[in-house]
């Protein structure tokens, strides 16, 4: 597997392998579970732009489309 540097988030457990984690890999991003490491799901950066754009859209409690 290519060696990325992968990231979670500070609200995450330092020793708990429940979080996701993010690594850039030159044109798009990698993202894994920490208690899957060797899964990993990549995607480009427009892609990833429109994963954070939805998941900031919408407020807690909303209802669903």
């Amino acid at each position: 597997m290519t060696e990325w540097k992968w990231r979670k988030s500070s609200f995450s457990e330092a020793a708990g392998n429940a979080c996701v984690e993010v690594a850039a890999t030159g044109d798009g991003v990698a993202l894994r579970e920490s208690d899957a490491p060797t899964e990993v799901l990549v995607v480009g950066e427009s892609a990833m732009r429109g994963l954070i754009a939805g998941v900031k859209a919408e407020s807690p409690g909303a209802p669903r489309r």
